[in-house]
């Protein structure tokens, strides 16, 4: 469903009245999560979804009838700097009653009942991703296969910075143009001038820019042009740091490896081999390498084979070191963080559930439901946390991005870690 119908604030207040469900004790025993509260369930963590962040898109001038495209990453740099990749904009539409398509086979009716009328994935520019071959430019192959831009979307607002209000206070359009599937964005916690990075897919480059959005100080890959040597990408998707500023880039939906930069981006190693669908085993073999994280203390590097549907944790140099599954489909996580307290926080797009893992692969906790209301979750491909501990998440599907506050007697436990802030906190 669209946004207009997500920023239903009742549904939000139903949302933040909901409990949180029991967990088992260490010793076995049920016991309250919230000792003194009955009933409910976890269907929003130990959270509760701020409703109206970000304001309105619509209420921009020029803008009235247009809502949030793919929401692709988010990154908070504090609580009133957030930044927000999206795949640019779609028109903003009204949930039409239900309509029986015979015509397209028996007993069929659309919309079906709860069930969202959009996919923000498929319908914002250039379509959706898949771990194909390289594509050609991507919004004119959108064009091409008969998107109607200002109809269909617009390619603007690409890249969005919100204060903890929600408000927009800046606006990086003037990088639009150079874009064509902005897959993710960060600040290298190592960095203290803080350049913003963008790995954009489609033109097989990841782009840093100074932290004010004014000047490209850096481009790594060649600009439209796939490969697999030490100057090309093909469809990139995450980034990950060491302290020393060193970095990895997954590479990614149509390459099946790791690369590793050292701290001025100059290429150093990569590793890393096309394995078979749909469960290859094999140490080093990936089919899609769409998530990367590091744990900086170990300086392990925890790569996200996600249609193998497991980690591979490798050192820093490619060494297998171990591996473990996250389960069998639906399950199909899209990306993953390690917060600062060591834990691994996975976005499983086919549960609708943000699962938490200590580093050795065990199971400890997850929350999460299914829906394009406030606080459901559909395709969450970001995730992000703030020095004040509330949560992000953009959704490919639903489109456009959310915030979550912890509620105010949350379990530390049960709440997404802060990210490491080591050089400009």
């Amino acid at each position: 469903m669209i946004n207009a119908v997500r920023r239903n604030t009742k549904a939000a207040a139903c949302a933040s009245g909901f409990a949180l469900g029991t967990l088992l004790s260490a010793a076995g025993a049920q016991e309250p999560v919230f000792p003194g509260q009955k009933g409910g369930q976890d269907a929003f963590g130990h959270y509760e979804v701020v409703a109206d962040w970000p304001k309105p898109l619509a209420e921009l001038a020029g803008h009235e009838e247009w809502t949030w495209g793919a929401g692709q990453s988010v990154f908070a740099e504090n609580p009133d700097r957030v930044f927000v990749l999206q795949r640019g904009e779609l028109p903003t539409i009204e949930r039409p009653p239900a309509t029986w398509l015979r015509d397209l086979g028996p007993s069929i009716t659309f919309p079906m009942f709860r069930l969202p009328v959009r996919d923000a994935t498929r319908a914002s520019p250039p379509g959706g991703g898949g771990a194909g071959g390289p594509p050609a430019d991507g919004l004119q192959a959108w064009v091409d296969g008969g998107g109607r831009l200002g109809i269909d979307a617009r390619w603007e607002h690409c890249i969005l910075v919100f204060d903890s209000e929600g408000n927009m206070i800046e606006d990086w359009s003037q990088w639009d143009d150079m874009l064509a599937r902005p897959h993710a964005v960060y600040i290298s916690p190592y960095d203290p001038e803080k350049h913003v990075w963008v790995v954009d897919d489609f033109r097989h480059s990841v782009f840093k820019f100074t932290n004010d959005g004014s000047e490209l100080v850096q481009t790594i890959g060649t600009y439209n042009e796939p490969g697999d040597d030490a100057s090309h990408f093909n469809r990139p998707t995450f980034m990950a740091w060491l302290p020393d500023g060193s970095f990895f880039v997954a590479d990614g939906y149509a390459n099946t490896r790791v690369v590793k930069f050292d701290a001025d981006g100059n290429y150093l190693l990569d590793w890393g081999q096309r394995g078979n669908p749909p469960d290859d085993t094999r140490p080093g073999y990936f089919n899609n390498v769409h998530g990367i994280a590091v744990d900086p203390e170990t300086r392990r590097v925890f790569v996200n084979d996600r249609q193998n549907h497991r980690v591979q944790v490798f050192d820093e140099n490619g060494n297998f070191l171990d591996a473990w599954r996250f389960g069998d489909p639906p399950s199909d996580i899209h990306m993953f963080i390690i917060t600062a307290d060591r834990y691994l926080w996975a976005a499983d797009r086919g549960t609708s559930k943000v699962l938490k893992y200590d580093l050795d692969g065990n199971f400890l906790y997850s929350w999460g439901t299914w829906g394009d209301f406030p606080g459901g979750m559909w395709g969450v491909h970001g995730m992000s946390v703030d020095q004040e501990g509330n949560f992000y998440i953009t959704e490919v599907d639903t489109g456009g991005v959310q915030k979550f506050r912890p509620l105010p007697n949350a379990n530390p436990d049960f709440l997404v870690g802060q990210p490491v802030y080591s050089a400009w906190e």
